[in-house]
């Protein structure tokens, strides 16, 4: 029951091998834009940037595909927040599952889950 673009999806990345350490980066987008993996490698350095496998992120994420919250993750990975969330007053991430949200204000998910507030959609 909200627009679309207030809904706060939590992507995993995964970085070519001249990336972060653990190659996964995670980016909170509105749900309203594409995520633009070009330009998440150029932010993180590294060559070129695929989405996650389903494998590696239930291991280092903790979380299913679907249903990835944008925050309590197994291992902390860097993460990147779209803009266009913050022009809401409450956004909605997964919690847990792909049929459970929960509501926040975004600027506190962003200082939550230490994301830098940065333009990476198409």
């Amino acid at each position: 029951g909200c627009d679309a673009a207030a809904i706060a999806s939590t992507i995993v990345v995964s970085l070519s091998p001249d990336g972060p350490e653990d190659g996964l980066v995670a980016a909170i987008t509105s749900g309203a834009n594409r995520l633009d993996l070009d330009a998440v490698a150029e932010r993180f350095g590294a060559s070129s940037a695929s989405m996650a496998d389903p494998d590696q992120i239930r291991e280092f994420v903790g979380w299913s595909i679907g249903g990835v919250p944008p925050l309590c993750h197994d291992t902390a990975i860097p993460t990147v927040f779209d803009p266009t969330l913050t022009e809401y007053d409450t956004v909605y991430g997964a919690a847990g599952t792909p049929s459970a949200v929960f509501a926040i204000d975004p600027e506190t998910l962003a200082d939550r889950t230490e994301a830098t507030v940065v333009d990476l959609t198409e």
